[in-house]
Formats: structure tokens, C-alpha cells, sequence
């Protein structure tokens, strides 16, 4: 999910607040540039905010106190719950504040409102581990690419393909988007023979030792035409590896509770 979201160029323009306005604009449906135009974005990178904000917490409370406190702070109210109850921006920092005193109006608002820049990673860092990527999918995605149907090859090339060969996503200014391939075309051949997923894989694999670009033919409607897509930088998977120089705080989060 952090590597999705790393890799989404659409953060250059559009802020993560604005995301929220996604059901007023779109009533999710479909788009052809997911990366270049974000959609509910808000959902999984407030995750990684809320996670900046308890690893914050957890570290400058020297583990006294975490996120726990301040939902049960913004939550545990001795309502009957037949009433909904509406809050403000300030109410969130407010209740923040009570848990631990920082300046969580600058926090917050830099991560929702900034434009282009970094991630929200901190809480990862924080929480002991980094992301790199290596030539070997984890079994997460591994599974992750049967369950959806597809070879996702998003942080190499920047496309994911069906079985058939149907493109179902090209990264937006990625290696594929440059050689303008998009969503919706269907790749007949790589490097001279027949699709499949698997020899897609390898000729992404191979390219990262030769000087010529991946040759793929592609029929978009009526028109069939090849495709050169220069790239060299081999297969790349996403994955989180732990970070001894710091406290294991997400495994600390993340741990089942009795």
C-alpha cells in the first residue's frame, strides 16, 4: 500500500483533503489515469497519518501513552448512541492536545493540504522499519496478484495486465505511459512471441542486462501497432524491512491483543 501511494504522481496537484470531495465528483466511477487523478486516497493514506500520529505519541510519551488514548478521549463519550454526533477539525486537535501537547493543527494540516513532497512515512521509519524493493515479489503480493488476476509490474515498467493480455493500468509517466501505452489495449506479443504473463515478467527481468528497449505489439480497437518500451531497471517488488536502529513500534501496534 505505502509503495501504491509512493509512486502516485497525482499527489503533484491534487491534495489529500481534496480527496474527500472523491464521492461528490466521481461516485466511484471508473477512471483511466488511477495515479494521476487519485480517487479516495484518504482511507489508506490517513492510515499511514494516524500511524505517524501514535508512533508520535508512543515515542515522546516514552510509551505512556498511544493513539488508544485519544480515541477513547474522542470516542468514549456516555452517550446512548441514538444521536449522531458531529465534531470540528478542532475537536480532533483539541483531543490530540489532551493526549500529549504538540502542535497537531501544523500536523495535520501539512499532510492533508501539502502538494507533491513525501509520503507520510514517518510513522513507518518511526515504527522501525523502511521500504525497498527487490527483484523477488513478497508472498503478500504474490497472492495479492492471483487473487486480483493479474501481473502487476506498477514499480518497474508501471503496468498491470490481465491474463489475456488486457492492460488494466499503466502508471501515470512511467516507463509504459512514455511509450503511450494505456488502460483498455491488449498486449498479442512480447520481444517477438506470443503473450503471457510470465514472459512479460522475463523480458521486464532480461531488459535490466540489454541495451535494446521491450518490444510488445498491442491492439487498441481496430489498430494494431508495436511498442518500445525503453526501460533497464529490472523487476521491482515493494517490500518492508526492519530497521534495527530503531524500536519495533509497529510490531508493538500491531500485535494481537488478549
Amino acid at each position: 500500500m505505502i509503495a501504491r501511494y509512493q509512486s502516485e504522481p497525482g499527489r503533484e496537484w491534487r491534495s489529500l483533503q481534496d480527496t474527500t470531495n472523491e464521492p461528490i465528483i466521481n461516485d466511484d466511477g471508473p477512471q483511466s489515469w488511477t495515479t494521476w487523478q487519485r480517487a479516495f486516497d484518504y482511507y489508506r493514506v490517513g492510515q499511514l497519518i494516524w500511524l505517524d500520529a501514535d508512533t508520535l505519541i508512543r515515542e515522546r510519551s516514552g510509551g505512556r501513552r498511544s493513539l488508544d488514548d485519544f480515541a477513547r478521549d474522542f470516542f468514549g463519550t456516555n452517550d446512548d448512541g441514538s444521536a449522531e454526533r458531529t465534531y470540528t477539525f478542532e475537536d480532533v486537535v483539541a483531543s490530540l492536545d489532551r493526549v500529549l501537547p504538540y502542535d497537531w493543527t501544523g500536523f495535520l494540516r501539512a499532510r492533508l493540504d501539502a502538494l507533491g513532497g513525501e509520503l507520510p512515512l514517518d510513522g513507518v521509519t518511526r515504527g522501525g522499519y523502511r521500504l525497498v524493493y527487490t527483484d523477488t515479489p513478497s508472498e503478500v503480493y504474490r497472492l495479492s496478484e492471483e487473487h486480483d488476476k493479474m501481473t502487476n509490474l506498477a514499480y518497474s515498467v508501471g503496468v498491470s495486465v490481465d491474463p489475456d493480455g488486457k492492460v488494466r493500468a499503466v502508471v501515470w509517466n512511467s516507463p509504459a505511459w512514455k511509450a503511450r501505452l494505456a488502460p483498455g489495449a491488449q498486449v498479442l506479443a512480447v520481444n517477438g512471441y506470443a503473450f503471457d504473463s510470465d514472459r512479460l515478467t522475463s523480458a521486464v527481468r532480461t531488459a535490466a542486462h540489454a541495451v535494446e528497449p521491450i518490444e510488445i505489439i498491442v491492439r487498441e480497437s481496430d489498430r494494431v501497432q508495436s511498442v518500445r518500451i525503453d526501460y533497464h531497471g529490472g523487476l521491482r517488488y515493494p517490500h518492508l524491512v526492519r530497521d534495527a536502529a530503531r524500536p519495533a513500534l509497529l510490531d508493538r501496534i500491531y500485535a494481537p491483543r488478549p
